[in-house]
């Protein structure tokens, strides 16, 4: 079961992207995030037409999360129970015997701003949800744009993003207490290539000098995880025409 993830930045914007990255690497599963429309705008029948039952959760302008899979998707869940919150970021759905959250972690502007509160909480929110979501679903996967750089290794200049947004001691704890319900970072159980990123800002070359964060992360459940057999991030579409600033990342499980 080949499983990736995507930040598209605006689906309207990158639908071509997305159709040809499926045709050339026919994922089992593709998660967006960003797409950036409403529920209803959603082009579900032109990825049915390519071969993929499609899923939405949007709003208008910002956020939205999406899952293409080969399979009908069941039970889809767009909210945490108990957390009010009107901004579209989890779809979590069951494919193939495998629950699949996808996630858009809150950015959170700035350390001690009012928007990073609002990570620190979702993220608190997220975990609850996920202690029972995998007390019932052995084989789950969380997947997504995480808004995090787990560790300096994964931010291309640790001294100069220091302990600011997207790497800061807080975030990286509440991602750690995630990892501590029993899930792993797949892409780090395999041998990667120095200075591996997901994600590069649009200016100052960042991605011609591949000066990146890897913030678009695939954490899987024990089951999961020991059936993971390999995971990469593929460049390739950040280097398209008018692409968008994430890279996908791809993990392939013997499930």
């Amino acid at each position: 079961m080949k499983i990736a993830t995507w930040n598209v930045n605006s689906l309207k914007v990158r639908e071509p992207h997305v159709l040809e990255w499926l045709a050339a690497n026919g994922p089992d599963v593709l998660v967006l995030q960003e797409i950036k429309q409403v529920t209803e705008a959603f082009p579900a029948q032109t990825f049915r037409d390519a071969g993929y039952a499609a899923l939405a959760s949007g709003q208008k302008t910002y956020n939205g999360v999406a899952v293409l899979s080969r399979q009908e998707p069941a039970d889809p869940v767009t909210d945490f129970p108990g957390f009010e919150d009107p901004q579209r970021r989890i779809l979590a759905t069951t494919i193939g015997g495998v629950r699949v959250v996808n996630l858009y972690v809150p950015n959170g502007s700035e350390v001690g701003s009012e928007k990073f509160d609002y990570k620190l909480a979702w993220l608190a929110a997220l975990r609850e949800f996920l202690k029972g979501e995998m007390q019932a679903h052995p084989k789950l996967v969380v997947l997504g744009d995480f808004n995090i750089a787990p560790h300096d290794e994964d931010v291309y200049d640790p001294e100069k993003w220091g302990e600011g947004i997207l790497c800061s001691p807080a975030e990286r704890a509440a991602l750690n207490a995630v990892l501590d319900l029993g899930l792993t970072d797949v892409f780090r159980r395999f041998e990667q290539p120095e200075k591996s990123y997901s994600w590069w800002d649009y200016r100052a070359a960042m991605f011609r000098r591949n000066a990146g964060l890897r913030i678009d992360l695939i954490l899987a459940s024990d089951a999961l995880a020991r059936a993971c057999t390999a995971s990469h991030i593929d460049r390739e579409p950040r280097g398209w025409d008018r692409p968008s600033d994430h890279a996908p990342v791809v993990a392939e499980f013997d499930v």
